[in-house]
């Protein structure tokens, strides 16, 4: 997977962006075990991602959801047996 950030926002420790291959959009976070840091993607439509571009208190929401592992559905790669933890 191919994946190309649009918007960063530092503050709140999240990037919206396109996963180039397949068009997806998504939500990345910063996750963290004691092995490595990396990040977690989560799929969102186009719809989602328009409105999160444009509105911080909804797109902080759904990563809050996602740092709390509600949305694991979303997740576009499964972690494996060592998953982290949201930083």
């Amino acid at each position: 997977m191919k994946y190309k950030r649009i918007q960063v926002n530092r503050e709140e420790m999240f990037s919206l962006g396109v996963e180039e291959t397949s068009g997806q959009f998504y939500v990345s976070l910063p996750v963290s075990s004691g092995f490595a840091d990396y990040e977690e993607y989560y799929a969102i439509d186009g719809h989602m991602f328009e409105r999160f571009q444009n509105d911080l208190a909804s797109a902080v929401q759904f990563v809050n959801r996602c740092r709390r592992r509600e949305l694991d559905e979303l997740l576009m790669e499964k972690p494996g047996w060592n998953r982290g933890s949201a930083i």
